[in-house]
């Protein structure tokens, strides 16, 4: 009999402890076999396979059955659906304004009560991801609604380490060493930037993007949120001061190549070109994280093209702030399935398993930077955790007639000889016809 018991607590023993190594292996993930959890999201084709791993890793861990569905009419069907009743489980919403306003009519489920305190610890600039993803309810109380996973970064500046080093020129470290060297250029006999705004119908959206960063960089975020939504008007002087800043750069003939006439007419695809001519046309290019797809045939990036954070003021003490934009994560069907794979997401692994694939930025302190695909991807990750405030493209967040219609338009309208103050009057002018 005592043998018995004991051969029990023994096997007890194992049981016990295989149920905690399942535990620990699981990230303290519950057991989800027989349930079901539908995912709808705006990403196809590679960013479909790089998701279809991340999901795959889920249902190993929790035994869960996920369907996930990608569209790229996502922002009109995720409307449809969750007015018509038949939401997915989750959404992965890429523009938080679409978010917000479903929130708003009672269509999202809050996230767990935990969530913001996780998120404030364990993603740099934590208050700027739970900022963006909180919203009013249909009550008018505020909420965390949206997490944030997979994002990417605006605040760069590209050039040539070959053309640098022939010319004794080092990275700036602040926006006043930025402007300094820029017109070491000047003296030098060279030419610093190249700046295009034409994309077509979309013509001048680069220099909203402009704007954006230097506004983070000469104001609090706080006064960058107002702006967003119009509590201080469009042609507050803060604004204004923006705008001729950016002026500073691109309506300085001696700044951009080709003189600030050809600003607003290049094409924003072929202004980074002059950076591999012989010699350079210039030496430095503002954009985004996707502008190597438009550099010349052959570039290698790390080698031939690289980029570094542009800076902040120095002497303005804001910190490091990054712009950007991202996709978050919310639950618009009251499965609890979706509630355990958003705590699947605050794993590192729920990460790294996209990030090895490429196309993926995320602000998680404890991932493996080394999952990274690439030095390149590497290097826009170091920034996005030494961010400290992280803001959303403002022009995305702003109604479509402002900030896709006569954002873009003033813009053109300044490089192409307006003052900035009768760019801001009209653009508030605007805004004010449509409230």
């Amino acid at each position: 009999m005592h043998k018995k018991l004991l051969a029990g607590a023994s096997v007890l023993a194992i049981m016990l402890a295989s149920a905690g190594m399942v535990q620990a292996a699981n990230n303290g993930l519950p057991d989800l076999s027989g349930q079901k959890l539908t995912i709808f999201g705006p990403w196809l084709t590679a960013d479909k396979e790089n998701f279809d791993k991340v999901v795959a890793l889920f249902e190993e861990k929790t035994g869960a059955d996920v369907e996930y569905s990608g569209s790229d009419s996502f922002e009109q069907q995720i409307v449809i659906d969750t007015q018509a009743g038949s939401p997915p489980d989750l959404a992965a919403f890429p523009q938080p304004g679409l978010a917000a306003d479903l929130a708003s009519k009672g269509l999202l489920v809050p996230l767990k009560d935990d969530v913001a305190d996780w998120v404030k610890n364990n993603y740099a600039a934590g208050q700027s991801w739970v900022d963006l993803g909180s919203y009013a309810d249909q009550d008018g109380n505020e909420k965390l609604f949206g997490f944030f996973y997979n994002v990417n970064v605006k605040s760069l500046v590209w050039y040539s380490p070959d053309n640098f080093a022939d010319a004794g020129y080092e990275v700036p470290q602040s926006m006043e060493e930025l402007i300094a060297l820029s017109d070491k250029i000047v003296a030098d006999g060279g030419t610093p930037w190249c700046i295009g705004l034409g994309s077509g119908a979309a013509t001048g959206w680069p220099a909203t993007d402009w704007v954006e960063d230097i506004m983070l960089r000469t104001q609090p975020p706080e006064v960058y949120d107002q702006w967003v939504t119009n509590e201080i008007p469009f042609n507050d002087p803060r604004v204004v001061e923006a705008i001729e800043i950016f002026g500073s750069f691109a309506k300085n003939d001696k700044y951009v190549d080709g003189g600030a006439a050809a600003v607003g007419t290049t094409d924003f695809r072929d202004s980074p070109k002059g950076l591999f001519t012989v010699p350079p046309k210039c030496y430095m290019h503002r954009q985004a994280s996707f502008i190597p797809a438009f550099f010349p045939e052959g570039i290698e990036l790390g080698t031939d093209a690289d980029f570094f954070y542009f800076p902040a003021y120095a002497e303005k003490d804001l910190g490091k702030p990054v712009l950007g934009a991202g996709t978050l994560f919310a639950i618009t069907s009251d499965n609890p399935a979706a509630h355990v794979f958003i705590d699947f997401l605050k794993t590192p692994e729920a990460h790294e398993v996209w990030m090895s694939g490429g196309g993926f930025l995320t602000p998680h302190l404890s991932v493996d930077l080394d999952a990274y695909d690439s030095e390149t991807s590497r290097g826009l990750g170091v920034i996005l955790q030494n961010a400290t405030t992280f803001r959303f493209d403002g022009s995305d967040l702003m109604p479509g007639a402002i900030g896709a219609g006569t954002f873009w338009t003033g813009m053109v309208d300044y490089v192409s000889g307006a003052d900035a103050q009768s760019v801001a009057d009209a653009i508030q002018k605007s805004w004010d016809e449509i409230k």
